[in-house]
């Protein structure tokens, strides 16, 4: 019982951090989309299915692709510097946050380069190098992990562990059921 906090912690922030890097990664391409002249049809936020935006006119197909990934990887690390100056007792969340999105950005681009998919193709399409997306992978992968290095201990993890309160981990189980809902309410399939 005494991990059981614990356990809803670790088992709830992973699902919670996989919807909220596709959030992020789709503001991306849907606000550049939009400020290069697009136009942003639908995004899709499905929690079941793959996130995706989808524009009618896209001026700026490059602009628009490389937002999702760079902007998804930058919007978090800004969320996490505010947390880390305001001294929230949660940071440690954000940190684990913004290294998992660094991480799902970056292999998402050097993967996806070796059979073309995604935003990955899109990118080799409209005329990016692919040593181009592997240094973006390279560099996200890396500091992502190097975030998540000595994180352990504060999702309970570790010889210096740390107790997870309940409080905690209720926040982050709240935080999932309101964006499944959010999600499954709103967005198209």
């Amino acid at each position: 019982m005494r991990r059981l906090p614990q356990i809803v912690l670790i088992a709830t922030t992973v699902p919670l951090a996989w919807l909220l890097m596709q959030v992020v990664h789709e503001c991306g391409h849907a606000l550049f989309g939009w400020l290069t002249g697009g136009e942003v049809r639908r995004v899709v936020l499905y929690p079941l299915t793959i996130s995706r935006t989808d524009l009618d006119a896209n001026p700026h197909p490059l602009v628009v692709c490389w937002a999702g990934p760079v902007f998804g990887s930058i919007a978090p690390v800004i969320l996490w510097l505010i947390a880390r100056v305001t001294k929230w007792s949660g940071e440690f969340w954000f940190r684990f946050f913004v290294g998992f999105c660094l991480i799902a950005n970056g292999a998402y681009l050097a993967v996806g380069s070796l059979d073309g998919i995604g935003d990955a193709g899109d990118l080799l399409k409209h005329g990016s190098p692919i040593w181009m997306l592997w240094l973006f992978g390279a560099v996200t992968i890396a500091v992502g992990l190097r975030l998540w290095h000595g994180l352990g201990s504060r999702f309970g993890v570790g010889r210096q562990a740390a107790p997870v309160r309940w409080p905690a981990a209720l926040i982050v189980t709240g935080a999932l059921l309101v964006t499944v809902a959010v999600e499954t309410l709103f967005s198209e399939r």
